[in-house]
């Protein structure tokens, strides 16, 4: 999920011809939702809406089902440890 444009999403997708959407944040109401909106940039700044890095997994039926989240963008989840979180929850 971003808060990049519709244009951009679609640019994105088409470019690595994605199997799955891409979801826009509108006015950062998801991160804001979430709690995680990273608060290093004010509003009016480019940065302004970028969340802390994480990842939530939900079920076929929408279900919240696993979340992994880190405070800084430059530390991310090897793809190992996201497949253990989830062996971990089922």
């Amino acid at each position: 999920m971003t808060y990049d444009t519709r244009e951009q999403l679609a640019a994105f997708h088409a470019e690595h011809a994605l199997p799955y959407p891409l979801l826009q944040d509108i006015d950062i109401r998801h991160v804001n939702a979430f709690g995680i909106l990273n608060d290093d940039y004010a509003p009016g700044d480019s940065g302004y809406g970028v969340p802390h890095p994480g990842i939530i997994v939900t079920d076929q039926a929408g279900i919240v089902i696993g979340t992994l989240a880190y405070p800084g963008f430059k530390e991310r989840p090897s793809f190992e440890a996201v497949l253990g979180a989830l062996r971990d929850v089922r």
